[in-house]
């Protein structure tokens, strides 16, 4: 059974950092990509990045230099920093995994984690 864990989420000030993770079991992301989305109650769910199985790293084009993805093989583990946030990064984060390469939509993905929430207010 597969399952992927988000953990990491809350309320942070604008300017500051938040750094959550994506544990998963019964995959390997040495062979799945694992990919963070991220949505807003009535706005669809928005690719944020992602690291395919052979390290390629990509992100959603506005996020680039803010945002860094990294994977720990050894603990299974994805991890998504976020530096210098907005009050409009506000959302439900989501790690999701899909076979080998990382694709924007979200519809491509397999397996998906319940979610963690990220609140940026002062």
């Amino acid at each position: 059974q597969v399952q992927l864990v988000e953990s990491g989420g809350g309320l942070v000030q604008p300017g500051g950092s938040l750094t959550l993770s994506c544990a998963a079991s019964g995959l390997s992301f040495r062979t799945y990509a694992a990919v963070w989305f991220r949505q807003v109650a009535g706005k669809e769910r928005e690719f944020v990045g992602g690291i395919s199985w052979r390290d390629m790293i990509s992100y959603e084009d506005s996020l680039k230099g803010r945002f860094i993805i990294s994977r720990d093989n050894a603990k299974n583990t994805v991890f998504l920093q976020m530096n210098r946030l907005k009050p409009e990064d506000t959302a439900v984060y989501y790690c999701a995994g899909r076979p080998m390469t990382v694709v924007v939509q979200s519809s491509a993905y397999n397996y998906w984690g319940q979610g963690t929430q990220v609140t940026v207010s002062s």
